[in-house]
């Protein structure tokens, strides 16, 4: 949607947003209507995305569920939309649904209980590639072990979206350090794709695993424009030898002029800070 409509849109009442949600034959400007309708705090949007929670229409349940994600700033009601969300997810069949289900749970998941979580995870073997990804983005933060197995499982799955959410939540989103998390990341050095590999390198790191320097080294060789996440890995794992081999790739860099000198310049800050 363009800035002009955007504009627009803020002129829009709650009633004519939600009726062209409900009428939208496709996707065009469906987060621009859901995200406006988050940020106003009346009631009746609110009692109205419960209502649609209920409906037998799939689609109608989708967009009460997206609303409630992330209602109001700051978060209303959110002990309730939580509630609400579980008791749907237990007899919901639309994957579309579930997966936005997850993805609400996700936004508001700080307290989530045993029993919920067990919930969750038994989804993790589900055929569908888009209830995986939502679920591993459900459990993001979650230090309870079901969460943590069913990430580990979800970081070997053959798709690679949902390797790389679940090897972030592994790798950065939790303090817990052992070696399942260890050996589920080390399996992920090698992937085919770069941003599950960056995320479990970053997570070796950050435990502060020895084995992953010769890697760090490696990699801060063959640093182009897309390792800030390289850089950050070096700065969890705080070995002050790479403060001469950043100093000797910025003098290499001057040439190739492969990635920014200021983000070097700011890795060699930030671990002599800690010297």
């Amino acid at each position: 949607m363009k800035t002009k409509n955007l504009k627009k849109l803020i002129n829009y009442s709650n009633e004519k947003i939600f009726t062209r949600l409900l009428g939208n034959k496709s996707n065009a400007n469906y987060w621009n209507y859901v995200s406006e309708l988050r940020k106003r705090k009346s009631k009746d949007i609110f009692e109205k995305s419960i209502l649609l929670m209920e409906s037998k229409i799939a689609k109608e349940r989708i967009i009460g569920i997206d609303v409630l994600a992330q209602f109001g700033y700051p978060r209303l009601h959110k002990k309730i939309i939580l509630k609400k969300f579980f008791h749907l997810l237990k007899n919901e069949t639309d994957k579309n649904a579930i997966s936005s289900l997850f993805y609400g749970i996700g936004h508001n998941n700080e307290d989530l209980t045993i029993k919920q979580i067990d919930l969750i995870c038994s989804f993790k073997k589900n055929k569908n590639s888009k209830i995986r990804s939502s679920l591993a983005f459900a459990l993001l933060t979650k230090e309870e072990p079901n969460a943590i197995d069913t990430l580990i499982e979800l970081s070997k799955d053959q798709d690679y979206e949902i390797r790389d959410w679940a090897t972030f939540g592994l790798g950065t989103q939790i303090e817990t350090d052992n070696e399942d998390i260890r050996n589920a990341l080390w399996k992920r050095i090698n992937d085919k794709y770069e941003t599950p590999r960056f995320e479990a390198i970053f997570g070796l790191a950050k435990r502060k695993d020895k084995r992953i320097k010769e890697i760090l080294v490696t990699e801060l060789e063959n640093i182009d424009e897309f390792g800030s996440l390289i850089l950050e890995a070096i700065e969890e794992f705080n070995d002050k030898e790479f403060i001469s081999l950043i100093e000797k790739q910025i003098e290499k860099n001057k040439k190739l002029k492969k990635v920014e000198e200021s983000w070097l310049l700011k890795t060699i800050e930030k671990l002599k800070e800690t010297e």
